[in-house]
């Protein structure tokens, strides 16, 4: 899920807060509570804060200009407010400063709005900011602005070195929780809102289909009374007859189709009954025939497994699916692999899972486009037909049978997909949903 990059205007608008704070909370120390000597240093740190918060103000009608800008822009905003945060501790008794713990802020919109590694450049920059003031406070190397609470002994403090590196420990290891956990969280996010987004897709998808596999479904019936009626006519003709029996069969199967597609728009589910792994895929084969391409060979290796909980049709068309882009990806050809195996064996409220496993020598599939591979219309074969529906079907089809697919792919060295579904119980067929 990617952030707005009003973001940027956000932290613009919550430092003309902070600016105000600043002096307030100095005069207030100074003047009222009498424990902040000077407060002239840090009313100063607030005035150059108003100024670069000025020039920010000036800055942000370049939003526009892309994700790249506006995330170099939060990140400049980020580390001039981790400099002036280090400047007024430092101003007011670092060591025992409370608001050292603002830079935790920092770590949490950091993580929040920045890409790749510089939520962690940012943990590093406060890490360090704090580091050196500490050690600059504990070698006395810098003028020291201590605060004077009422309960402070009268003479200079010393600073004790175990106590500043116990202090800075739990400060940089906060730090770099807080990125971790952020981004952690963030990316949670952005998977969910991506499932999401692709069910809702699918959503769409189903009641357009749904819609036109009814309009279908009516001439079909039409066309199989027909047929119906021309096989009786020609039974004296082996030929036709057959013909007839042929282009029966394949209607059936167009409405075996449709209906099968209407049921995706429904929340009925599909249902499930105990099913060979071994023979669907042998079936599959069976339906893809010999005529797979040049130079192409294929090759099963069906291990001892259980049956799984799963719909055979639907099985089958799933595999069929996979072998078919399987053999697209290699048009030169290659050698692919049909596997069975157990994945896990079954154990306390567990059955056990059971994996297909189709692999091919073809061109590969990139990383970066290996989490996308499953979105509805998404396509890398749209010249050669690809409509990008075939592999999102396919997911919604398995996680309807409690499945899952996973794909491991390296760009020149071939493409495996996993179609991992749940041991059956010994139990009699259910309907799921």
């Amino acid at each position: 899920m990617k952030l707005p990059p009003e973001g940027a205007r956000w932290l613009i608008s919550l430092r003309w807060i902070a600016c105000a704070t600043v002096v307030v909370a100095a005069l207030l120390a100074s003047e009222v509570l009498g424990v902040l000597p000077n407060p002239i240093p840090v009313c100063a740190v607030a005035v150059v804060m108003l100024g670069c918060n000025i020039w920010f103000w000036v800055s942000q009608r370049d939003y526009g200009a892309g994700e790249a800008h506006v995330d170099r822009f939060i990140f400049y905003q980020i580390v001039h407010d981790l400099l002036a945060l280090s400047a007024l501790v430092y101003l007011s008794d670092a060591t025992r400063n409370p608001f050292l713990f603002f830079f935790v802020f920092h770590m949490i919109v950091g993580s929040m709005y920045l890409h790749g590694r510089m939520p962690y450049v940012v943990a590093a920059l406060a890490s360090g900011l704090t580091g050196i003031i500490f050690l600059v406070e504990y070698a006395r190397g810098a003028p020291s602005f201590p605060i004077l609470l009422p309960a402070d002994p009268p003479g200079p403090r010393s600073l004790d070195g175990v106590y500043l590196l116990w202090m800075f420990s739990a400060l940089a290891s906060t730090f770099w929780l807080a990125v971790y956990l952020t981004t952690a969280m963030h990316r949670h996010v952005d998977r969910a809102h991506d499932e999401l987004r692709q069910k809702e897709k699918m959503v769409g998808i189903g009641q357009l289909v749904a819609g036109i596999a009814h309009q279908i479904a009516n001439p079909l019936d039409g066309m199989q009374n027909c047929l119906s009626r021309i096989g009786e006519s020609v039974r004296g003709d082996p030929q036709l007859a057959e013909y007839v029996r042929m282009m029966v069969d394949a209607l059936e199967r167009i409405e075996r189709t449709a209906k099968r597609v209407q049921a995706f728009a429904q929340p009925r589910g599909v249902t499930l009954q105990r099913t060979e792994v071994n023979t669907a895929v042998e079936s599959m084969l069976q339906m893809l025939g010999s005529d797979h391409g040049k130079n192409i060979h294929i090759e099963t290796k069906l291990g001892k497994v259980p049956a799984v909980e799963g719909d055979p049709y639907t099985l089958q068309e799933v595999l069929f699916n996979l072998v078919a882009n399987a053999l697209a990806a290699m048009p030169s050809g290659g050698s692919l692999t049909l596997r069975t195996a157990v994945v896990s064996r079954p154990s306390d409220g567990d059955p056990g899972t059971v994996a297909v496993e189709i692999s091919d020598t073809g061109e590969g599939i990139p990383l970066e486009l290996q989490d996308r591979v499953f979105e509805p219309f998404f396509t890398t074969r749209g010249d050669a037909g690809g409509t990008g529906l075939g592999l999102a079907l396919s997911r919604m089809m398995i996680s309807e049978m409690g499945g899952r697919i996973h794909v491991e792919s390296a760009p020149g060295h071939g493409t495996t997909f996993s179609v991992i579904l749940k041991a059956a119980r010994d139990e009699e067929p259910r309907t799921d949903g």
